[in-house]
């Protein structure tokens, strides 16, 4: 509800007139041309943002603070005009004085203030704050536009080491005018190491070449400005030149490096490439046997010929498996709270639908315009635990358009320009789903529970301040038909979502899986697009996401795209230039091998799979369907919390946890001592102890050793006291220790 603005009191020489509508022409004849007429929305709430007023470490504060309470970043800014014209019996204001109002006094510190002086006394924004009250505290001006948008000047730059710039803010209006607010604006560095910046736009870059985000805030739209420090040494244009690209992504990733002055590291070495690309694709080791013959292969398309392989049909169910363990992070519920048999049934939907290569529209359609039983179609378990509209449409926001809706759940988005009008816009899509039967019952189900659609029933959703009831609507205010009350919503927004033209879902798509080859998206987190978030290649981002499309959603042609890129098969060793690029893709970044992945590799080079309870023997770790099978090992390597709701990231950072259980597992000596283990049976081979240790390190490293290498593997052979089959177990056991076999490189 639109507050109302209060009478004005005008002052003419020493004479207070009181009952005057604001925007009153009456003047004495002496009086200087008044001010122009302020409202709160356009002049007040930038001066209280940018002032510090509306944080959450001030006035913006649940409790408030000492009884005057603001919205954080005035998400709702009538609540925060009543309280300050109204509220308190409007002892906040005195337009017969406004010099004397508590607003100015304790603002300026004139008045004790715990916050010191928020405003500087003799400011610009002190004068427009008296103004407005001398005005009689305007709401807002009849027919004053709204704020459309806002831009920043210069949207990039390139800086010398040391060099200083100031930016612009210009705010856009509905109406077509300007208005030049950079003083009235908020900016934050994101690198602060990288480049500072000034309550008054004014950015220094630091010393260290790279690049960094300003991020720029005002009222509730947020714009950034691009930062470059280039090196000082810049490589010659005949170094690109020669540069050889496979497809299009190494064109764009060239043109980077050229703006960035650096060069890629060389490509990786066959052996690298086989065991990297082997566990990307089905996340598991190469075969020794196929290594060799790999290695031995002088075809200039074999690298190519492998990737067809990883992909083909054969290879359907490994795929599947390690695919639906990454994306069962995201989507998998706990069995806690959803029940066992619904978990199940969603896990084995998953990967069936990996194993047949569905496009990832269909698979997206499939899931979010789910109906039935929870006991006889997997995708409800997902509405089975996403029960509530707004939850559904946070889970939506961020897994599949790669958007955090979170924050607005409760205000507008601290840093990006999601309102909560986004929020329960998005939630509304979800309000006509209804359910019968039992609900969430840990951790067995006994009886199943329905989801459906149901026609007609509409308003649901309403805005938590307003209490209006919200129109389906997806974020960001894109111009959005009205849905048939006979048809689904559902429908609806997944019809959007996968229009080709759409700007999020399939650089979403493509953005996760990028992530997942190389350890970061080219947005990153992966599920944090936001303007004041950059990507660090923008038209690579463009391209991808175009040609993932135009390729009918195919994960497979994605990855097909993605792995014979050279950009894909650098080596992780860098050069002279590229030794401080972490996000650029110059290189390639060495990742820990996932928990279940990891322990799979263990059983590989032992011959001893683990055993899980609910699973038949011989199953592979990537093979579970739930975060509850009890395992020590994937608990200490970065199995999600079996607690936690999805989705749930991985940790990927090394621990000494990790380290220790390795040195020092029971299991893995249980393993390497079997009897009817790996070490045994090549004990007892016929093969020299250097074919031995040839076979050690292709099946574990996908490589030969080096010569210094099987110098020192073979002296454990002749170690006093030592067998030829302790001797192996002693060889396997260092390399599974070794940072090698722990990370992809």
């Amino acid at each position: 509800m639109t507050p109302a603005t209060p009478k004005r009191i005008v002052r003419i020489g020493a004479v207070f007139l009181a009952g005057l509508a604001a925007g009153s022409p009456l003047r004495a004849a002496e009086e200087s041309p008044p001010p122009p007429t302020l409202s709160f929305r356009n002049d007040i709430l930038p001066i209280l943002s940018r002032n510090g007023c509306v944080s959450g470490s001030c006035h913006a504060k649940a409790e408030g603070q000492n009884g005057f309470k603001l919205t954080v970043f005035s998400y709702d800014p009538a609540a925060d005009y009543r309280e300050i014209v109204h509220n308190a019996r409007g002892r906040r204001v005195f337009p017969a004085a406004p010099a004397q109002s508590l607003l100015i006094l304790k603002a300026t510190n004139r008045v004790d203030h715990e916050g010191g002086e928020a405003i500087k006394q003799g400011s610009v924004a002190e004068q427009t704050l008296l103004d407005w009250i001398a005005q009689g505290m305007p709401w807002e001006i009849p027919g004053e536009p709204s704020l459309a948008r806002i831009d920043v000047s210069p949207p990039e730059s390139s800086f010398a080491k040391g060099e200083t710039r100031a930016l612009k803010v210009v705010a856009n209006y509905t109406d077509g005018s300007t208005r030049d607010v950079t003083h009235l604006s908020e900016y934050r560095s994101a690198d602060e190491a990288f480049a500072e910046v000034d309550k008054d736009g004014r950015v220094t870059v630091g010393g260290v070449p790279g690049e960094g985000v300003v991020t720029v805030r005002y009222i509730d739209q947020v714009g950034i400005a691009r930062l470059t420090l280039p090196p000082e040494t810049k490589q010659p244009d005949a170094a690109y030149a020669k540069l050889a690209e496979a497809n299009e992504i190494d064109r764009y990733a060239h043109e980077r490096y050229k703006t960035l002055g650096i060069l890629p590291s060389d490509l990786c070495d066959d052996a690298e490439f086989v065991r990297r690309v082997t566990l990307d694709v089905v996340g598991r080791l190469p075969e020794p046997e196929r290594v060799r013959a790999f290695l031995a292969d002088s075809a200039p398309d074999k690298r190519a010929r492998w990737i067809d392989e990883l992909l083909s049909g054969k290879n359907a169910a490994a795929y599947a498996d390690y695919w639906a363990t990454k994306w069962g992070d995201l989507l998998r519920p706990n069995t806690q709270r959803v029940g066992v048999k619904p978990v199940y049934l969603f896990d084995d939907w998953i990967r069936r639908r990996f194993r047949e290569n569905t496009p990832w529209d269909a698979f997206v359609r499939e899931l979010l315009t789910a109906q039935g039983s929870s006991h006889q179609y997997g995708p409800i378990a997902l509405w089975r635990d996403k029960r509530e509209p707004a939850d559904m449409a946070e889970y939506v926001s961020r897994i599949f358009l790669g958007v955090r809706l979170d924050c607005a759940k409760c205000h507008h988005h601290p840093s990006e320009k999601w309102t909560q009008d986004d929020y329960y816009s998005l939630a509304a899509f979800f309000g006509a789903m209804k359910r019968k039967g039992q609900g969430i019952s840990a951790p067995i189900s006994g009886e199943p529970e329905f989801w459906w659609f149901e026609p007609g029933v509409t308003g649901t959703v309403k805005h938590p301040v307003t209490q209006v009831a919200m129109t389906p609507r997806p974020p960001g205010g894109p111009e959005f038909p009205e849905i048939d009350p006979a048809r689904d919503p559902r429908e609806a927004l997944v019809e959007w979502m996968t229009a080709p033209e759409n700007p999020l879902f399939a650089k979403a798509a493509v953005n996760r899986v990028w992530g997942e080859l190389f350890g970061r998206g080219i947005v990153d987190p992966v599920d944090d697009f936001r303007d004041s978030n950059p990507a660090a290649n923008e038209p690579l981002l463009d391209w991808l996401a175009g040609q993932f499309v135009a390729e009918g959603y195919d994960l497979k042609k994605l990855l097909r795209t993605i792995l014979n890129s050279r950009t894909y098969q650098r080596s992780s060793l860098p050069n002279e230039t590229n030794l401080a690029d972490l996000r650029n893709f110059s290189r390639a970044y060495r990742r820990r091998l996932p928990a279940e992945v990891l322990l799979d590799a263990v059983g590989d080079v032992t011959r001893r799979p683990e055993t899980f309870q609910g699973l038949p023997a011989g199953a592979r770790a990537v093979q579970q369907w739930n975060h509850k099978m009890s395992s020590p090992f994937l608990d200490a390597f970065g199995r999600p919390n079996s607690s936690a709701d999805c989705p749930c990231e991985r940790d990927r950072s090394g621990s000494v946890v990790q380290a220790l259980h390795l040195m020092n597992s029971k299991q893995l000596q249980a393993k390497l001592a079997d009897a009817a283990g790996w070490a045994a049976d090549l004990a007892k081979s016929p093969d020299s102890d250097e074919g031995i240790v040839d076979d050690i390190y292709l099946t574990a490293l996908s490589r030969p050793p080096a010569a210094e290498e099987k110098t020192v593997a073979l002296a454990y052979f002749k170690t006093e006291g030592a067998t030829r089959q302790t001797a192996i177990e002693d060889i396997v056991w260092a390399l599974v220790n070794s940072a090698e076999f722990v990370f992809n490189h």
